[in-house]
C-alpha cells in the first residue's frame, strides 16, 4: 500500500460564516456558494460577507444554473470567488468567455450517459446525479462505474450523494482529483460541523490505496 495523491474536498452550499469558517479550520479546500434558486441559495452580499473572513488558500466557488455570462462575472468579480461552477444547461462554449477558471457539472446516471467532454470549454469537470428537474444537491449516489475508463480533459471531481459512509469506496473506485458534497454533510436540511469535519478526514484516509 502506498500514499496516493491526496483527494481534495469541496463543501457545497455554504451559507453561513460560522459554517464556512469551521469547514476551513477542518481543512476544506475549497467552499461552495450556491446562486441558484434553492434552500441553498445566498446572495451575493451573503457571500461577499463570507468569503471576506475566509483564509486566503481556501478556494471559493460559486455555483450558477443558466445566468447568463455578465451576471456570472459580475458576482464572481464582486464577491471574491477564485472559481465558478456551471451547473445547468449551458452551451459546451459558455465558460470559454469568463475570466476565472469553470468548474463543469454534468448529471450522469438514471439513464444518462457521460457526455463527449472534449466539447466542452472548462477546466475541471464535475460529474453528478441525474434527476429529471434537477440540477444537483438530490443527495443521491450514482454508479461510479460510468467513469471508469473515461478521458476526462481535466481534473475529475465527484459528486453526487457522498457521505462519511460512502467516500472511502467513492475515492477508491473513481480516483478524483476532489470530492463534492452537501446534502452528505447535513443534519435537518443545515450544515453539521460535526460531520463536515468527519467527512474531510475520512476523504483524506480514503487517498492511501494499493498500487502495483
Amino acid at each position: 500500500m502506498t500514499a496516493g495523491p491526496v483527494v481534495r474536498v469541496k463543501i457545497c452550499g455554504i451559507g453561513d460564516p460560522e459554517t464556512a469558517l469551521a469547514a476551513a479550520e477542518a481543512g476544506a479546500d475549497a467552499l461552495g456558494f450556491v446562486f441558484a434558486p434553492g434552500r441553498r441559495r445566498v446572495t451575493p452580499e451573503q457571500a461577499r460577507r463570507i468569503i471576506k473572513i475566509l483564509p486566503p488558500l481556501v478556494a471559493r466557488v460559486g455555483v450558477f444554473v443558466n445566468a447568463p455570462p455578465e451576471e456570472v462575472a459580475g458576482i464572481a468579480a464582486y464577491c471574491g470567488l477564485t472559481a465558478v461552477q456551471l451547473s445547468g444547461d449551458e452551451p459546451p462554449d459558455y465558460g470559454a468567455g469568463l475570466k476565472i477558471p469553470v468548474i463543469r457539472a454534468l448529471r450522469v446516471g438514471n439513464g444518462k450517459e457521460v457526455p463527449q467532454l472534449l466539447h466542452y470549454k472548462a477546466g475541471a469537470f464535475l460529474f453528478d446525479t441525474h434527476r429529471e428537474g434537477s440540477y444537483g444537491g438530490t443527495g443521491e449516489p450514482f454508479d461510479w462505474n460510468l467513469l471508469k475508463g473515461i478521458n476526462c480533459p481535466g481534473p475529475l471531481i465527484l459528486a453526487g450523494g457522498l457521505s462519511a459512509a460512502n467516500v472511502c469506496e467513492a475515492v477508491r473506485s473513481v480516483r478524483p482529483y476532489a470530492v463534492d458534497v452537501s446534502s452528505g454533510v447535513e443534519t435537518g436540511g443545515r450544515k453539521d460541523v460535526q460531520k463536515i469535519s468527519e467527512f474531510i478526514e475520512v476523504s483524506r484516509r480514503s487517498s492511501v490505496v494499493g498500487r502495483r
